[in-house]
């Protein structure tokens, strides 16, 4: 019977002799070996950065950016014109994460961003001719998306930074944003002012119709001889009593005045006790309609700017140190490994 131990050859796939140890003198050696091939390589991209990143090629941009707090309140009336005591809000704190958010929402709203466009004429200034562009607003978009930026930082501030190749449009940029979100958030707010608006004076000239009505009926009584019903009741007692003490003749002619009085001072009473209710009512109406016409007619800053955008004197991008430096280390690691395999692939040969 055949050994089938004997019969499996022995295969070493690596050999232990060529397996050496990395050392820092074998490492020194290598790089001594292909120095000329670092040398060159490196220089290469070195020249390549700098001709790539030369303003010629590669425009320089400049950034700007304007920084500031939404406020807290969004009522121009309930911040000022109402009693200190009363106030929920300070109209002068600055908002919290809630208002930090609803900021943002609104730069990005399309609303706004397409009034910058047609103000700033984004579409010529980014070269994008509609008539020849496939899809002008696309690369509209793509550009707005590059040299644009919003954010809320940690102290829930708004930062709008603006990227773009003349410097005094991306301060200008960034400046209208700021001064846009102030209109956009007004119209918004608008678009519940002016019906409220409408709503209140429509119940407000209902109101005053009611109190005239009634004022209308206390005249009617006042034809009859019924102008104050307590004063007149306690004078005519007064007289009756008198005329009841001298038996004179005007006693019969007093009840019937006084017949008069009590048939008609029901109605009387009620619709003085109606006519105060309404009245009341009607100043509540006119105190909610001054407030509701301040929101709508008067204008109140919904930030408080803490940067404005100023035009940069340095430019953004691109940072030729940065690129050189970084492009160095790229081709000395490639370099590296493409020597590596080159040799490992030399010593199985």
């Amino acid at each position: 019977m055949t050994d089938q131990s004997n019969s499996t050859p022995d295969i070493n796939l690596i050999n232990e002799q060529d397996v050496k140890p990395i050392t820092l003198a074998s490492i020194i050696n290598f790089f001594w070996r292909w120095r000329k091939v670092f040398i060159i390589s490196c220089v290469f991209a070195a020249i390549i950065s700098i001709v790539v990143t030369h303003p010629s090629i590669t425009k320089p941009k400049y950034k700007a950016q304007h920084i500031f707090y939404p406020t807290k309140n969004n009522s121009i009336s309930n911040a000022l014109l109402t009693e200190l005591n009363q106030r929920q809000q300070d109209p002068l704190e600055f908002g919290e994460e809630i208002e930090a958010e609803k900021a943002l929402q609104i730069i990005q709203s399309g609303k706004l961003i397409g009034r910058l466009v047609r103000n700033f004429n984004l579409m010529k200034h980014y070269g994008i001719d509609p008539k020849t562009e496939q899809f002008p607003q696309y690369a509209l978009d793509n550009k707005i998306q590059e040299n644009f930026n919003f954010e809320r930082t940690r102290y829930l501030s708004i930062k709008i930074e603006v990227l773009d190749e003349d410097p005094k449009m991306a301060a200008d940029l960034a400046n209208g944003i700021a001064e846009l979100y102030d209109s956009v958030k007004t119209e918004i707010q608008n678009q519940v002012a002016k019906p409220a608006l409408e709503i209140v004076r429509r119940a407000l000239e209902e109101k005053q119709r009611k109190i005239e009505d009634i004022k209308n009926n206390l005249r009617d009584l006042g034809t009859k001889g019924i102008t104050n019903y307590e004063e007149q009741s306690r004078a005519l007692a007064e007289e009756i009593y008198k005329a009841q003490s001298s038996r004179t003749g005007q006693l019969s002619q007093l009840l019937e005045e006084r017949k008069q009085l009590v048939a008609h001072g029901g109605d009387f009473i009620a619709l003085n006790e109606l006519i105060k209710l309404e009245e009341e009512k009607e100043s509540n109406l006119i105190t909610q309609f001054e407030k509701r016409q301040v929101d709508v007619g008067e204008r109140l800053s919904h930030k408080f700017t803490v940067e404005e955008a100023t035009v940069p004197e340095i430019k953004f991008w691109p940072k030729r140190t940065f690129i050189l430096l970084l492009s160095l280390v790229s081709t000395f690691l490639a370099t590296s490994v493409v020597l590596i395999l080159i040799e490992l692939f030399s010593k199985k040969k």
